[in-house]
């Protein structure tokens, strides 16, 4: 007998959100679409694109149920994947009744963590809404929404302490595009992802200060050193940070033009302050909240993080992008 669907429930209606879509409808699955504005709701019934995001994608309504009520989504879904700004995540299930989420598989694809309390989005779910580790994944890339737009040739990892759930989850979003596996490493990857964009800022804002390719290769490998620090710390277990889940997603994410945490720091590099970048780009650059978690979290641990530090260091206490990263060619080997 061949075994039922889960009906899938997507929060968020960003360009990441809007891939996702795109994936899951390409594997032939029902999907529930929590839309937060009645607007585009009716757009997409209307004109069967999202009127924001990657317009040229075509949401197939026989497939996709846009509604603008996210309990109505939740109720009537059996796995909820998460994609809203983490930013925004509170906001987003602000007066939802905990209870609607007992027996749902929750999934992340958001890339950050929960400004003010430090919690990754697994913890906050468990912790605000009851949803265990064992109910919980979260898809990492390397993947970016544009070239899923595309259909050109993407991977993505699943990872959850429940292996069954990640691989069926792998089941639900694998299609002639996208090749998904599974691991078990929930934390580790949750963190990595979050470290990445910060990455990816300090990326950018070496090439807004115009150093080279040279710097830059020496700026990532640096950076993996302090993933591995970090989650080793947080999380230590045997993993392979060689792997795409880790290496790739960081590589997609500081080298990419579609990169918007590259683009940020590059607009910093280049002398715009932080609200200046934020209003002209439009878009949610995660590693902006992350740095500021990232940065509380290892005041306890006291890990040597200089790369992390000097994000920090510009974004936060406003030191000129010049001069600190100046500083940071000496701790860079």
């Amino acid at each position: 007998m061949e075994k039922k669907k889960p009906v899938i429930g997507v929060l968020g209606s960003g360009s990441w959100a809007t891939a996702l879509i795109k994936i899951l409808t390409s594997n032939d699955n029902k999907v529930n679409w929590w839309v937060r504005r009645e607007d585009d709701v009716k757009h997409i019934i209307s004109y069967k694109h999202n009127p924001a995001y990657l317009s040229a994608v075509e949401i197939h309504l026989n497939k996709v149920t846009p509604v603008s009520n996210i309990e109505e989504v939740i109720k009537n879904s059996d796995w909820l994947i998460l994609v809203v700004p983490a930013a925004f995540v509170k906001d987003a299930l602000k007066g939802v009744d905990p209870q609607l989420f007992k027996g749902k598989k929750v999934i992340s694809a958001i890339k950050g963590m929960i400004p003010d309390e430090n919690l990754l989005i697994s913890d906050f779910m468990e912790e605000y809404y009851g949803t265990p580790s064992s109910d919980t994944a979260v898809i990492a890339g390397p993947c970016h929404a544009e070239e899923v737009a595309m259909e050109k040739q993407s991977y993505l990892t699943i990872a959850s302490e429940n292996i069954e759930f990640a691989e069926n989850l792998c089941e639900v979003l694998d299609c002639h595009f996208i090749k998904v596996h599974a691991i078990k490493d929930l934390y580790g990857v949750e963190y990595s992802a979050v470290i990445k964009n910060i990455i990816a800022i300090a990326c950018g804002i070496a090439h807004g200060l115009n150093y080279g390719d040279n710097f830059q290769a020496v700026l990532v490998s640096n950076a993996l050193q302090e993933i591995e620090k970090f989650v080793e710390k947080i999380n230590a277990m045997e993993r392979q940070l060689s792997a795409s889940a880790y290496l790739g997603d960081l590589l997609v994410t500081t080298y990419s033009q579609f990169s918007r945490n590259r683009t940020f720091g590059n607009m910093i590099g280049r002398g715009y302050s932080v609200k200046t970048a934020q209003l002209e780009m439009e878009m949610i650059a995660e590693g902006y909240y992350a740095v500021k978690c990232i940065y509380e979290i290892n005041k306890k641990l006291e890990l040597d993080l200089p790369i992390i530090n000097s994000v920090y260091n510009v974004l936060y206490d406003k030191i000129s992008p010049f001069l600190e990263f100046r500083i940071l060619q000496n701790h860079l080997k």
